[in-house]
């Protein structure tokens, strides 16, 4: 079984109230129909940095995304974790505010978790920034992740 690392937006639009935006309607019912349809075909895990992205906000709305992660496995922390989102960053394709989604991908690169699943694509599911990530991992001998959203790992049915 595969295993998915669920970044912090992946449990913030499971739990938003709906939107009356196209697009975070859209995200929200694809969210929803892989969080409902497909999750029990694969291993989830979350790191402490999820939990602290999550808990943040609304207490209504963090009780509900808490409530989301019960139970699902959280990765240990390793300091070989913050040494390679220094790296990451230190490509300068993040903004120094982006730090936290650095250790995002820095964590699921340590742990050679197979999907990064997210619906950050600013920082995280970006096209243009993925590849010096990548050239990265390589150079270190690091597996790379399949960064992606709830979208592309629905299943064909879709």
């Amino acid at each position: 079984m595969n295993t998915v690392y669920i970044e912090t937006s992946i449990v913030s639009y499971l739990r938003q109230r709906p939107s009356s935006q196209i697009v975070a309607a859209a995200r929200q019912l694809l969210t929803h129909r892989w969080w409902n349809d497909e999750r029990k075909q694969y291993e989830l895990v979350i790191s402490q940095y999820v939990i602290d992205e999550a808990s943040a906000g609304n207490p209504a709305l963090v009780a509900e995304r808490l409530e989301s992660l019960d139970g699902i496995p959280l990765l240990p922390h390793a300091p070989e974790i913050v040494t390679l989102a220094d790296e990451i960053m230190s490509l300068g394709v993040l903004p120094e505010k982006a730090q936290v989604d650095a250790l995002h991908i820095a964590t699921v690169a340590h742990h050679q978790i197979q999907y990064l699943l997210t619906w950050n694509c600013k920082h995280i599911a970006n096209a243009k920034i993925l590849p010096r990530i990548h050239e990265l991992l390589v150079r270190r001998g690091i597996p790379i992740p399949i960064i992606c959203t709830p979208e592309e790992l629905l299943g064909d049915e879709t």
